[in-house]
């Protein structure tokens, strides 16, 4: 390590322009590489061991360290006594890296060499999730508002879960207990250890990109906070809480509260209970449906019996017991009005008859059909003209004289003295 960090020490060399007249060489790219990597310094870094290589007797052990959140590694060497001064580490185990970056110009690669390292404690995971947790919160992610409901029936769901795991076997016989036919699109993928939470939300994404899966189950039996990691990761979250199908988060047992039950959907306390939420009870429905059409049916009857009971009410009245009686009622009324109109009219009528002879008898008086019956008579000329004085006429002239029996016609001869 010595020797390669000699190697990688700054290069004595004069600058060259850089240009196409002029490129660099290969060595020239890599001792700068080497340069500028080696004025970072020291640093800290953080993430899981993937991979461990320590042989018997090696003074030095090859690690590959793991982010948990992007798919993304590092070479680590470190002295096997640093390994020995803290058992828990192991593949698996989130760590804590001091060390110094090297660029190793012969190769071409990356690696640190490490001279502190130590396992991440419980309560610094725990820290670390808290924090996770209230970050997922302020960003909205948790709110119940944006939850959405599960399908009563889905036509399909999705289950990703670990390889032949408890969990699996407990989700697929409950629910096809429950159900005989629901269906099922199953994922097996890694659900602890590095690469597992890429794995997961490789599952999901792929499992929501089909159109007849309406609902995801998250499932997981129950273990350690160490062993629940993966579903504390903030890519896993943040792809379930983007997840266009609803999520139900089962992971381990009811007093387990992983980041992913507060971003799902639905957070269900083991995958027993994601079963049941996700999938009816067939039983159970129909016994519902059977007591539904019996309270339907007294529904029902009651409904039959109360509209017969009004109906009965409604023809006992006498309205309908006897339809006509109004009408007799009525007639009868209008007969009694049709009478009293009659006789008012004959009443009127012989009044006015009364009147009228009064008249007549009056007029005949004053008439002068009267003065002609006592002999009198009236004289009128050719025009109708009633003459009342002889010098109105001419001899000759001819004269109409009405007497009371009757008209006469005259011709004046001469006039009398």
């Amino acid at each position: 390590m010595g020797a390669a960090q000699n190697e990688n020490s700054p290069p004595a060399v004069q600058t060259i322009a850089n240009a196409e007249e002029s490129p660099w060489s290969v060595k020239t790219v890599a001792m700068k590489v080497a340069g500028w990597i080696d004025r970072l310094g020291a640093v800290w870094i953080t993430g899981q061991i993937a991979e461990l290589s320590a042989r018997p007797g090696a003074r030095v052990a090859f690690v590959t360290l793991r982010d948990t959140a992007e798919n993304a590694s590092l070479q680590i060497m470190c002295p096997m006594k640093l390994l020995r001064e803290d058992p828990a580490i192991k593949e698996g185990s989130e760590v804590v890296v001091h060390g110094k970056l090297s660029f190793y110009t012969a190769r071409g690669t990356l690696a640190l060499w490490a001279d502190k390292i130590r396992a991440v404690g419980i309560g610094e995971l725990l820290a670390r999730i808290e924090r996770l947790r209230k970050q997922l919160a302020s960003e909205g992610l948790t709110d119940p508002k944006r939850k959405r409901p599960l399908p009563f029936l889905p036509g399909g769901v999705g289950l990703v879960t670990g390889r032949a795991s408890a969990a699996q076997q407990d989700v697929l016989s409950i629910a096809r207990a429950r159900w005989p036919q629901v269906d099922f699109h199953l994922r097996e993928v890694a659900v602890q250890g590095p690469g597992a939470a890429q794995a997961v939300i490789g599952a999901l994404r792929e499992l929501q990109g089909l159109a007849e899966v309406e609902v995801i189950i998250l499932a997981r039996g129950g273990g350690s906070v160490e062993d629940l990691l993966t579903f504390s990761e903030e890519a896993l979250c943040r792809a379930v809480a983007a997840c266009p199908v609803p999520v139900v988060s089962a992971i381990g047992h009811e007093t387990d509260r992983p980041l992913t039950d507060d971003v799902a959907d639905v957070r269900a306390a083991t995958p027993t209970d994601a079963a049941k939420r996700v999938v009816p009870d067939v039983a159970l429905e129909r016994d519902r449906l059977h007591e539904m059409r019996g309270r339907s049916a007294a529904a029902l009857r009651g409904w039959v019996d109360r509209e017969q009971t009004r109906l009965a009410s409604l023809a006992a009245r006498p309205v309908l017991a006897d339809p006509h009686a109004m009408l007799r009622a009525r007639a009868e009324g209008l007969g009694g009005a049709q009478s009293a109109l009659r006789r008012c009219l004959l009443g009127q009528l012989e009044r006015e008859r009364h009147t009228v002879a009064a008249a007549a008898a009056r007029l005949a008086a004053l008439g002068p059909a009267a003065t002609l019956a006592r002999g009198y008579a009236l004289v009128q000329d050719a025009d109708g003209e009633l003459l009342r004085d002889p010098a109105q006429v001419k001899p000759g002239a001819r004269l109409r004289i009405r007497l009371a029996g009757g008209v006469l016609g005259a011709m004046t001869t001469k006039e009398i003295p």
